[in-house]
């Protein structure tokens, strides 16, 4: 008897995961998602952004690099509609409520949460050098929220912690299970465990990578400052002790500089197609 209840299960599991599996609507690899759904991803990603900034040091609008980070922001999210639109896939963005903050912090990192909620630490500003660099970034944190890489990091943490029941989860978010809300701040990195985000596969920063010099492209930035800006996070790291956020959960090599230089063809046909000079 008690083999049949295990056997149903592993064949519960098995089904569970199998459809739980989608394609990246932008790259077609096939992502393993369906254990927790995009609204109740973003529901977690706003109540943790604005915890996160009521307890953050903001830098008020009225400063310069914050209405940069805005600028750049707009321009990013316009693009990354219009890129949608053209590929229809514009439902992906439904349910987003973007935002674009800049904290003070010494630590040279960026992210973006899912429903587009960004932020910026006033650290990583001098590598990014200009308004292409966080352009670089920008566009390479929002791709990672585009292609729902926080979603397939969760459902695939949850696994691992042996949730497997759709079911559970959903009731587990909406009571603040502590094991389910546990996960969701590994995957989110924000309150008391800043930077404590889990790494994103080699996969998933290959994604971002290509679509974010994509984006860039589309919103007026030149995509050759991607392997800039690549260039001074690898130098920033070798100059300390302790690598930076940006870098550890972000890996920069030989290897991603040459996909970025291999993908910089089709991303300035994009720069051109938008009046790139």
């Amino acid at each position: 008897m008690k083999n049949t209840i295990k056997l149903a299960f592993a064949a519960f599991a098995i089904t569970t995961l199998i459809f739980a599996c989608q394609r990246v609507p932008l790259t077609n690899r096939k992502q393993f998602v369906g254990l927790v759904s995009s609204d109740q991803m973003m529901g977690l990603s706003f109540q943790q952004y604005k915890g996160f900034m009521d307890t953050s040091n903001v830098v008020p609008m009225r400063n310069k690099d914050a209405e940069m980070i805005a600028r750049v922001g707009s321009r990013i999210k316009k693009a990354v509609e219009d890129y949608l639109i053209q590929n229809n896939y514009s439902a992906i963005i439904d349910g987003y409520q973007w935002e674009f903050k800049l904290v003070e912090s010494k630590e040279l990192n960026a992210w973006c949460m899912p429903g587009g909620k960004v932020c910026f630490y006033s650290g990583i500003l001098p590598v990014c050098k200009d308004e292409s660099g966080v352009a670089v970034v920008m566009g390479h944190e929002v791709a990672h929220a585009i292609a729902e890489h926080g979603r397939e990091r969760m459902s695939r943490a949850l696994v691992a912690n042996g949730v497997t029941q759709v079911g559970a989860i959903a009731a587990g978010i909406a009571t603040g299970n502590e094991q389910i809300m546990q996960v969701a701040g590994q995957i989110l990195g924000i309150g008391t465990t800043v930077g404590g985000v889990l790494p994103n596969s080699r996969k998933q920063e290959s994604e971002a990578d290509k679509l974010g010099v994509i984006f860039m492209a589309m919103a007026g930035y030149n995509p050759t400052q991607a392997v800039e800006f690549w260039k001074r996070m690898a130098e920033a790291g070798k100059n300390s002790q302790k690598p930076p956020q940006f870098i550890s959960t972000h890996p920069s090599d030989e290897t991603r500089i040459a996909d970025l230089e291999n993908n910089l063809p089709k991303a300035m046909k994009y720069y051109y197609a938008y009046g790139g000079k």
